[in-house]
């Protein structure tokens, strides 16, 4: 048997793994362009090692996120056969982790970034996690809403973060201080898409993110404490924004800029107005805080 796998070996293409890696990353890289203009946008002010670890994080991020409500639903799927699906991709990516392959080339990808930059079970399982919630919660008490909200944003920022500090040299306390920054804004994020699509997730999917709150009688009082519980996360990742290196410091002011703005419209829109219908931030705002990010002018708190 060794002599048909040495054999087997041989027949293998010279740069044959490399070719297989750039196809993957670049599969990764397409998927952040096509689904997201704010990240996207973000991304490429990243150094390109940076970048590609990013777009693969997102990308696996997205791939589950379409498992567990997008394509797969359309597919006439059941809720268990779905449920089947991203358990069968979360050991996919397991597996990825562990041996640096997969058929599947998003999780091949991010197998590639996570290897190098030090992503493991601790970051996976709850993202996971979350991702299975969403099949079977469709209301959440505090103690749900802060597990969901750590498992599907807080840990993509901690690996997003990893990629960053990747090759970086920085002291434990500083570490430890971005990675509350990182959770944090991540959280922010996370709740930020909540407040905006409280319409859609309500009236097509029937759910209902924030606790103790009904989206068919939202109130200004009710908005007000999750406005101020979202501006209380940016803040605390604001401060740590100066400790990053320099280009993925550029880039994370670009993504919290354009969702401050985003925060900032939401604040301002009658809690009713919300519950009906989604709010976005114009493509010439978004330009305008795209270049302050880009000439290193870092977000401001909004009175």
């Amino acid at each position: 048997m060794s002599g048909v796998r040495e054999k087997a070996d041989a027949a293998v293409p010279a740069g044959a793994r490399e070719l297989y890696d750039r196809v993957a990353l670049e599969t990764a890289s397409i998927v952040i362009r096509r689904y997201s203009t704010s990240f996207g946008l973000a991304s490429r002010l990243l150094a390109p090692p940076v970048r590609r670890h990013v777009e693969n994080i997102y990308a696996l991020v997205r791939l589950a996120d379409e498992v567990v409500d997008g394509v797969a639903a359309t597919a006439s799927l059941e809720r268990v056969q779905i449920a089947e699906r991203i358990d069968a991709l979360e050991q996919e990516t397991r597996r990825a982790t562990a041996c640096g392959y997969s058929t599947n080339l998003v999780v091949h990808a991010f197998g590639w970034t996570a290897r190098q930059v030090g992503i493991g079970d601790d970051l996976t399982a709850p993202f996971f996690r979350s991702m299975r919630a969403d099949l079977t919660a469709t209301t959440h008490t505090r103690e749900s809403f802060d597990d969901y909200v750590y498992g599907s944003a807080e840990v993509v920022g901690l690996m997003c973060l990893a990629a960053f500090l990747d090759g970086e040299e920085v002291r434990p306390a500083e570490r430890e201080r971005l990675a509350e920054g990182a959770r944090h804004l991540g959280a922010a994020f996370q709740k930020i898409n909540f407040l905006r699509d409280l319409a859609a997730d309500f009236g097509a999917l029937g759910r209902s993110y924030f606790p103790g709150i009904d989206v068919a009688g939202f109130t200004e009082e009710a908005k007000r404490a999750i406005v101020d519980d979202i501006d209380h996360d940016l803040e605390i990742a604001r401060a740590c924004l100066p400790g990053l290196p320099r280009s993925s410091r550029r880039a994370v002011a670009l993504a919290q800029g354009l969702f401050e703005e985003l925060a900032h419209r939401l604040g301002a829109t009658p809690a009713i107005v919300l519950a009906g219908s989604r709010i976005r931030v114009p493509n010439p705002v978004k330009a305008r805080i795209a270049l302050g990010a880009a000439v290193g002018r870092l977000p401001k708190r909004r009175a």
